[in-house]
């Protein structure tokens, strides 16, 4: 299987302009509830941080829409995460997203995690995200300064092997086994982001490979796995859709993929739903289908067919 090699230049060229955002404040900030445990949920602030530009240019990508092309100045993010937390209910977990790797020491900068962690001190469960390649000591030391659990969430894409280095990631499976072997060694969780029906696959072999790539996490020790429809948006993904190399996945392709990693028993699975209403507005029966993934996220069950 040859795939076509798409270059950095390539995919910034195809971008559309950018959202203006401030780095005073977090661009998105939220209360989500989420499945942990044995039928039981926790409530999840989840703070979408203005933050520098990711350096790693992934083909699917449409995260960089709310970045900045600079480095913040100290103690920035630690104001957009207290500010966050004094408009949001109070929770049990956290969520610190922040566009890229929060391990980056050019995006969330190393003398702010100190403040970073003093904020979070209430929390059980600290969860970022963060690139393989970036899975290293300073992820050790920022643990130490918690009080909570670090979970740390890993971009797997795919382990199709060609599909995942055209997705220009920059990253091998080795890389992944690397990063959760580094990470669970030290008492570090990991949750895994899979995408369903990434370019270059058909629409049955966008669902299987998901699967095996869910399957495949679980196996490296991963506590639970992300699935998340590759959504046009980013302008490189429009292009391949041109040129015949990708298409939305179709919804009935969503279920049967969630339906099926959930019987599976390995871990948590969940589907992510993020503006899904507005992608598959022409499907029958939309609003019901929407709330049967959402109780099959937080039951982890199968409910009846809507």
């Amino acid at each position: 299987m040859h795939l076509p090699a798409i270059t950095d230049h390539q995919i910034l060229a195809a971008r559309p302009p950018k959202n203006r955002v401030s780095p005073l404040q977090p661009y998105a900030f939220l209360n989500e509830t989420e499945y942990v445990t044995a039928g039981q949920t926790a409530e999840i602030s989840t703070i979408f941080l203005t933050n520098r530009e990711c350096p790693f240019r992934c083909l699917m990508c449409d995260l960089w829409k709310n970045t900045l092309d600079e480095s913040l100045k100290p103690g920035q993010i630690i104001e957009q995460i207290r500010y966050a937390l004094e408009n949001l209910p109070p929770a049990r977990q956290i969520k610190l997203y922040n566009s890229g790797n929060f391990f980056d020491a050019k995006a969330i900068l190393p003398e702010d995690l100190s403040g970073i962690a003093a904020l979070v001190r209430n929390h059980d469960r600290v969860i970022v995200e963060n690139h393989p390649l970036l899975c290293n000591q300073a992820c050790l030391d920022f643990q130490q300064q918690l009080t909570g659990q670090l979970e740390i969430a890993l971009g797997l894409e795919t382990i199709h092997p060609q599909v995942l280095m055209a997705l220009n990631k920059r990253m091998s499976l080795d890389d992944f086994v690397r990063a959760t072997d580094f990470l669970l060694e030290h008492g570090i969780q990991t949750r895994a982001f899979i995408l369903l029906k990434p370019p270059f696959l058909k629409e049955q072999e966008g669902i299987d490979w998901a699967i095996r790539s869910v399957e495949y996490a679980f196996s490296r020790g991963v506590s639970c796995c992300s699935i998340i429809p590759t959504r046009p948006g980013n302008g490189m993904l429009e292009q391949l859709e041109q040129s015949g190399h990708y298409s939305l996945p179709t919804f009935s392709s969503i279920e049967t993929t969630l339906e099926t990693c959930l019987q599976l028993n390995q871990g948590r699975v969940f589907m992510d739903l993020w503006d899904l209403d507005q992608f598959y507005q022409n499907e029958p029966e939309l609003q019901s289908r929407l709330t049967r993934l959402q109780i099959m996220n937080l039951t982890q069950t199968l409910p009846d067919h809507a």
